[in-house]
């Protein structure tokens, strides 16, 4: 394990220090019955941080196995939360358990072996055929198109984008030999201080909305000043990575603004299913999808970015014990 990792683990933990202090200043002075309430909101995502934070540094530092694993529960929590808040028909219940239970494990099974080449294709291909294909043998063709389409939606945003992040350890990249750990922390750490950032920033000096109808929370002052703010701190950071000051920034802002219009999106949909947030599993920030919304957008962007421009080619062909299985 390369040793620049723990300096990153230490500036996250050096951050969470820092706003648990902040926050229980401020309990300590706030009057008012709503400044209460946020301060109570903003101490109990801190506690919730600790804790992904923590979970997420274990499973960094355990290994890719560990990392894979980790990102496949994440997926299928996800999945249950989309799918959950969406009505379903019993025709699809057949077709959910080849979802949850066939489709998500073979999926993660090619990340965790590293065949790119079928990963890439897997889900938007062969899974989002496979779908209607079993839905139409149940013979019912009630809400038969949107009842496919949620399926398809759900394996595509909470599984096959959620996966390109665990991906970005097998990513070949010229001179960062196995040092793709700190390149996945770099993402994770990025757009999830964008999201933290941009709370900050829009509860302190917001006022004008940026989308009103589909996320009043939402506001110009929060939006730029949080992004901003992330690709400052993600410059610094450059060091952790193969860019240079300016790369890191570009590619910080490009996450950015991939996430931010991804937990629009993603607000879109709730606001069509009349939720405010997509479960109460996390302390304060609401549902698992509530959390990785953002990078769920951001994952393949930042994926395929580092592939093209920093990438020395990965090899679409499946693993030599898988060829040697099929006797070639």
């Amino acid at each position: 394990m390369d040793h620049d990792i723990f300096y990153l683990g230490g500036t996250v933990l050096a951050i969470l220090v820092i706003a648990s202090v902040i926050g229980a200043v401020m309990a300590q002075r706030v009057t008012t019955d709503k400044a209460r309430a946020t301060v109570a909101n903003l101490n109990a995502r801190t506690r919730s941080w600790w804790i992904m934070a923590a979970v997420f540094g274990t499973t960094l530092v355990l290994g890719s196995v560990f990392t894979t694993v980790l990102f496949a529960c994440l997926s299928f929590l996800a999945m249950r939360e989309f799918i959950t808040l969406n009505k379903t028909e019993r025709a699809d219940h057949e077709v959910l358990f080849w979802a949850f239970f066939v489709i998500i494990p073979l999926h993660y099974l090619l990340v965790g072996i590293r065949w790119y080449g079928l990963f890439t294709i897997f889900i938007p291909v062969y899974a989002f055929a496979f779908i209607p294909f079993r839905r139409v043998l149940s013979g019912e063709t009630k809400n038969f198109l949107a009842s496919t389409a949620k399926i398809q939606w759900a394996l595509l945003v909470c599984v096959y984008a959620v996966s390109h992040m665990p991906m970005i350890l097998a990513l070949p990249l010229k001179g960062y030999e196995g040092q793709n750990a700190k390149l996945l922390f770099f993402f994770v750490l990025t757009v999830q201080l964008s999201d933290v950032m941009q709370y900050v920033w829009g509860k302190t000096c917001g006022r004008r909305p940026v989308a009103p109808h589909v996320s009043p929370s939402k506001t110009w002052e929060g939006t730029i000043g949080g992004i901003g703010t992330t690709v400052l701190v993600s410059s610094c950071l450059w060091w952790a990575t193969p860019f240079t000051p300016l790369q890191a920034g570009m590619m910080a802002l490009l996450i950015c603004a991939a996430g931010f219009f991804g937990g629009l999106v993603m607000s879109a949909i709730k606001r069509d299913l009349g939720a405010k947030d997509w479960g109460n599993t996390i302390a304060g920030h609401g549902g698992f999808m509530d959390r990785i919304d953002s990078l769920c957008f951001a994952a393949p962007l930042f994926f395929h970015l580092c592939g093209f421009y920093f990438g020395t080619g990965i090899d679409p062909r499946p693993p030599e014990w898988v060829l040697h299985w099929l006797g070639k």
